[in-house]
This record gives structure tokens, C-alpha cells and sequence, in this order.
């Protein structure tokens, strides 16, 4: 197994070529650094790509629709089994490492440890007699709370070698609750929110009440293409290519999305927003419960005017009338733009795309209320440097924009627009590479 074989693995995915030389030493650094941590060659490979949320801000959790497709830059990652239960996952660019011991994974650590901690502890409580012990060593060439998902590709990548170096998919337990690699997707999405899945118990997750829309572009998207998604439960709805003379470009803002502290809890405080006003709307409404806003929206022709209404007459300790009325509004004109969005992929139609950008930054701003300074500076250099389209993604207070620009000027486009840009082709998404080289299939 080599740096060159897996990434040629990857290219035969769908990957950009012009990716080959970055992921080529990405994949030499962590077979490297596992044949010197574990005096043996990886038995096993995969890359975990980020995500880029074209349309879908804050609406996943609630039931709505997202637009999404793999960023090219993700996790490398190899691993091989143990004959004990001790999981040891190494950053092989930073040289730091973690041990833990599935059956009690609990130990109380920070930074991207934790998501580890999270993911080997939901998966030994779920599949207790599933064997865990793995040697894991991983990289990534995401920038790190970008709002490109490296918290999520990191969840799904620990996750994805766990399962299969244990050979959980051969779980009765498994095959009860997980049939689809969109309920794969969906499963990966509860270890990191903490919520249950099926019979599968939860627990706190890493903090963040989040959805799956990430998890669903790593595990389900396709390259090239952008893939629509609606959730609670989750369900695939359609996909478009991205024209072949288009070229989405990625900028971090420079502000850190975090998931910690005072930024978790604004993005939290959006997420209860849309609890409470299905809350609210199963409490006045006779029928049967909604099981999600887009639920309550769906059950009656006139159920969005019905919840403004009750929006205006709440009286709840937490929200003002109006901080759910910007909320229910924010909804639905975000999730309205996402089969508008496919279709103007598919017929390469600039103009809509354009629109919807720009209505998609503005609601971010004005209704959502997620934006800083920074984001809404880039989204609008962007534009003013020649971007058809741009906007904001991601959890919000800080994170990315992407810039949609003619294919021909993306390189010089980048480099006139912000410093750490890039040029982002929708690369594949999770892609087993274990077969590459001498590994076993």
C-alpha cells in the first residue's frame, strides 16, 4: 500500500487529477506514519472528504431539504486490528495521538480527541460485543473549523474503520437498524448529536444539536455532481451535475466555526428555535403530532400562515414573537431554494443560481442572524471580483463562502479574491481504497 496507489485509487473515483500531487503526500504521510507506529503495512484504507453546503442553512435538523456535494480536500486515513480492545488514533501531520479502551471510552478529552472519544464510546455502548481494538492513523487537508465539516469527516472517519476492522455490518444489530448508506449517514450524524437511531441508543454526543446533511454529502454525494437531500428521515431527491465550464471556489473567512463555547450555543439556539416552533404547532394543532417543522409546514395547505400566527401570539420565556417569526421565515425561503438550485445546475443556468445566492447570504444576514463581519466580507468580495454566485456555509458565526466562477478564470479568480481560496471540482465522497496496492479487499 502506497501514498501514490491509494491516491490513484481516488482519482479513478472522481477525483480532480489536479488533486494528485496534495493527496499523494497526504496518503504517503499516514501509511508512513502507521508502518512506523505499528512496525507493519495498513491493512485497511479510506479517504473522508468535507462537504460544501451549496444550499440548507440550518434546515436539516428540522426536516428540511440541503443541496450539498464532497469537497476535495478531506481525510486520508489507514488502520489495522488489534488483538486487544484498545483504539489508539493518530494525527499523523500533527504527531499527536489518542488511546482509549472501547469498553469505557469515557475520559473526558478535548479538542479533536473528543470526537474520537465520542465516536468509540456510542459505538462499544451500541455493539458491546463487537471487537474495537484498532490502531488508526489519519491526515487531512481541510483547514480545521472552516465550515467545510472536518469535525464530521473526523466523526465518519473514526466511525467508518471502527466498523469495519469489528465487522459490525455483520451485526444482527446492525441489520435491524442500518439497511441503506444513507442510514449509514444518518447513524454517523446521532454519534456526533448524541441523539438515538432506531433501537441504537444515545448518549451527549460531542454537544452540538446539529442534523445530517453533512454526514449524508461524506457518505452519499457524488463527485461532480450536487446531491439534494431531505431529512427527518433522511431520503435522497435528486442530483445535477456541475457544468462542466463551472468551477465552485472555496475561501475560509478567518474566523474559526467553532463548535464550543459560545458559538455552540448560538448554533444550538437555532436548532431549538425550529423545535420550538414545532412545539408550538403540536400543542394548538388537532391532528397528529408533527414529527418536524417541515412535517408541520407539509400537513396543511395553510399550516405556514397558522404558525406565523401562533408565532405572533406566543408567549414563551425564551423567544420573542419575533425571534420566531425570522426563524419560521428563515425556514422556509431556505428550504424553498433547493430544488430551484438543481434544476439551475442542470440546465446551467447562472441567473437563478445568481438570485438564490444572493437571497440565500441576504436571509443568513437578516433572518437567521448567523453571519459575522467577516463572512459577509468575503461573500461579497467575491462578487464583486467576478463570481456569478456566491454565498456563506456552513454552522455560521464564521466558517467559508463559495464562489461559483467560469471554469477558465477560477485559478486567477482565487487568487484575486482571498489568499487561502482554492479550486473545489466536487471530488467522491467516503471511497473505501482498501484494495490499492498489496491491501486486502
Amino acid at each position: 500500500m502506497t501514498g501514490a496507489a491509494l491516491t490513484e485509487a481516488l482519482i479513478a473515483a472522481g477525483l480532480d487529477p489536479e488533486e494528485r500531487a496534495g493527496k499523494q503526500t497526504l496518503f504517503s504521510s499516514v501509511v508512513d506514519a502507521y508502518a512506523a507506529r505499528c512496525a507493519r503495512a495498513p491493512e485497511r484504507a479510506w479517504w473522508v472528504p468535507g462537504r460544501i453546503e451549496v444550499f440548507g442553512k440550518h434546515t436539516d435538523y428540522a426536516g428540511g431539504r440541503t443541496l450539498v456535494c464532497p469537497v476535495p480536500r478531506g481525510f486520508a486515513i489507514v488502520a489495522g486490528a488489534r488483538t486487544d480492545r484498545v483504539v489508539t488514533v493518530t494525527d499523523a501531520p500533527r504527531g499527536e495521538s489518542v488511546t482509549l479502551t472501547a469498553a469505557d471510552a469515557a475520559t473526558a478529552q478535548t479538542g479533536w480527541r473528543h470526537y474520537v472519544e465520542v465516536a468509540v464510546r456510542r459505538l462499544a455502548r451500541n455493539f458491546p460485543g463487537c471487537a474495537f481494538g484498532a490502531d488508526i492513523v489519519l491526515a487531512s487537508d481541510l483547514p480545521p473549523a472552516s465550515g467545510m465539516s472536518s469535525s464530521s469527516a473526523l466523526v465518519v472517519a473514526v466511525a467508518t474503520a471502527l466498523v469495519a476492522i469489528a465487522d459490525v455490518r455483520h451485526q444482527r444489530t446492525w441489520q435491524a437498524n442500518i439497511r441503506t448508506p444513507l442510514d449509514t449517514a444518518a447513524y454517523y450524524a446521532c454519534i456526533e448529536n448524541g441523539r438515538r437511531f432506531g433501537a441504537l441508543e444515545g448518549d451527549a454526543g460531542v454537544g452540538t444539536h446539529g442534523g445530517s446533511e453533512d454526514h449524508a454529502a461524506i457518505v452519499e454525494g457524488r463527485a461532480g455532481m450536487v446531491s439534494a437531500f431531505a431529512f427527518v428521515p433522511p431520503r435522497a431527491l435528486d442530483v445535477a451535475t456541475v457544468p462542466p465550464d463551472w468551477r465552485f471556489v472555496l475561501a475560509a473567512s478567518g474566523v474559526r466555526a467553532s463548535k464550543t463555547g459560545d458559538a455552540q450555543s448560538k448554533y444550538n439556539r437555532l436548532s431549538a428555535g425550529a423545535g420550538a416552533l414545532l412545539a408550538l404547532w403540536n400543542v394548538n394543532n388537532r391532528g397528529p403530532a408533527a414529527v418536524s417543522l417541515s412535517d408541520a409546514l407539509a400537513s396543511q395547505s395553510d399550516a405556514a400562515d397558522r404558525l406565523r400566527d401562533l408565532a405572533r401570539r406566543s408567549s414563551l420565556p425564551e423567544w420573542t414573537q419575533m425571534d420566531l417569526q425570522y426563524r419560521l421565515d428563515h425556514f422556509i425561503a431556505e428550504d424553498a431554494r433547493i430544488l430551484p438550485a438543481v434544476d439551475a445546475f442542470r440546465r446551467s443556468d447562472a441567473a437563478t443560481l445568481t438570485t438564490l445566492a444572493d437571497e440565500s447570504q441576504r436571509d443568513a444576514e437578516e433572518l437567521l442572524f448567523n453571519q459575522v463581519t467577516e463572512t459577509i466580507a468575503v461573500a461579497r468580495a467575491a462578487r464583486k471580483h467576478g463570481a456569478f454566485a456566491a454565498t456563506s456555509f456552513g454552522a455560521g458565526f464564521g466558517g467559508s463562502v463559495w464562489a461559483l466562477i467560469a471554469a477558465d478564470d477560477a485559478l486567477t479568480f482565487a487568487h484575486r479574491w482571498h489568499r487561502d481560496a482554492f479550486v473545489a471540482r466536487p471530488g467522491p465522497p467516503l471511497a473505501d481504497l482498501s484494495s490499492a496496492g498489496h491491501a486486502r479487499t
